[in-house]
């Protein structure tokens, strides 16, 4: 379950449909998943951009054909330093990942719906989780949504924080999921060098 709100990972039937999801009150040990006393408050936790990306490609990665040749083409290109069990798990490191997106031909071998899906999350990557933030960066999180969905790509948590966050703040905040977004702009703000301007906070 989410950290921040009641969203249920084993609830697939309205993953992808409902945005919405009743925040988190309080943490109470027993109950929603909660095994132990937190540590820290979890508002002062942040997904880092890299993690998200990690995620997402992971994400991408397990949705793919395992007969297809595009994860065949994943297995020649890298099967020398992973193992099969850790290329069909999708786990992928940064550099692994910048060299599939400048690579044509590992897109030339996936499938539509898989070439629709790589290319809205090169779009995301390039465009929103790096140095560099689209104004249009809501509409390219909403694509790749929709193709991974398209795709049978399964929710995690690090898309489910896409999801709930994929709108702009003054209709977060309507929904009262503003705390998503907060949570997940902040390192990227960071990272691009405006930490001194929250108009997120």
């Amino acid at each position: 379950m989410c950290f921040l709100c009641l969203w249920d990972s084993r609830d697939d039937a309205r993953h992808y449909k409902q945005k919405n999801w009743p925040p988190r009150d309080q943490h109470v040990v027993g109950k929603h998943n909660v095994n132990c006393k937190a540590l820290v408050d979890p508002s002062k936790i942040y997904l880092p951009p890299l993690h998200i990306k990690l995620g997402l490609m992971k994400n991408f990665v397990r949705a793919m054909d395992f007969q297809g040749n595009g994860f065949k083409y994943l297995k020649e290109k890298f099967g020398a330093v992973l193992t099969d069990a850790k290329i069909k798990a999708g786990v992928f490191v940064g550099p692994q990942i910048r060299q599939l997106i400048n690579d044509s031909d590992f897109r030339s071998k996936l499938s539509p719906k898989e070439k629709a899906a790589w290319d809205a999350f090169v779009d995301v990557v390039k465009n929103f989780l790096g140095t560099y933030r689209a104004d249009n960066y809501a509409e390219l999180v909403e694509t790749l949504l929709q193709r991974f969905q398209k795709m049978g790509s399964r929710m995690s948590l690090k898309i489910h924080f896409l999801h709930s966050s994929s709108r702009p703040p003054s209709v977060m905040a309507d929904h009262g999921k503003y705390f998503h977004l907060k949570t997940f702009l902040k390192p990227i703000r960071i990272s691009l060098g405006k930490a001194s301007n929250v108009a997120y906070d």
